[in-house]
């Protein structure tokens, strides 16, 4: 670990670094959140259905802990995606007080299509790169994903 001294004297570089990678991030990702299957279709509305298609079905409270967001919020979200064919409401079958919220295969399909065209596009931009580059950035994505797991 650095002394204070060399942190105090690298914190302008550092925060010019931190600053390139966030604006850097952030455009990345906006670009990459245009390339979906339902236009219409928001990108909290989106994070549930892959949340969903990743981690199973979840109850409205956990879904709404999950993604951040009040329960009168993610309600919200779920009905609108009910009311797509999104998704569907269940018992728990374990306690049938409980509602489960889990995928349609109509969910299932736009999460699997939007995934594909974010993949075909990211694809598609990396083969602008030359290897060195592209080997350049998935050493990236290894430390980002390092920086996402803190």
């Amino acid at each position: 670990m650095a002394n204070p001294a060399q942190r105090d004297e690298s914190s302008p570089d550092l925060s010019r670094e931190a600053s390139a990678l966030r604006i850097a991030t952030f455009r990345l990702a906006r670009r990459m959140r245009t390339q979906r299957s339902v236009d219409s279709m928001s990108d909290g509305q989106f994070a549930v259905l892959a949340g969903l298609s990743l981690h199973g079905p979840h109850t409205l409270g956990e879904l709404a802990e999950r993604e951040r967001v009040s329960a009168p919020a993610m309600n919200r979200t779920v009905n609108c995606l009910q009311d797509s064919g999104f998704i569907t409401r269940g018992s728990d079958e374990n306690d049938g007080r409980k509602v489960v919220i889990d995928l349609t295969e109509a969910g299932r399909t736009v999460v699997a299509e939007t995934v594909s065209q974010r993949d075909a596009w990211v694809e598609s931009a990396l083969e602008e790169f030359e290897p060195a580059e592209r080997a350049i950035l998935a050493q990236a994505a290894e430390l980002m994903q390092r920086m996402v797991a803190r």
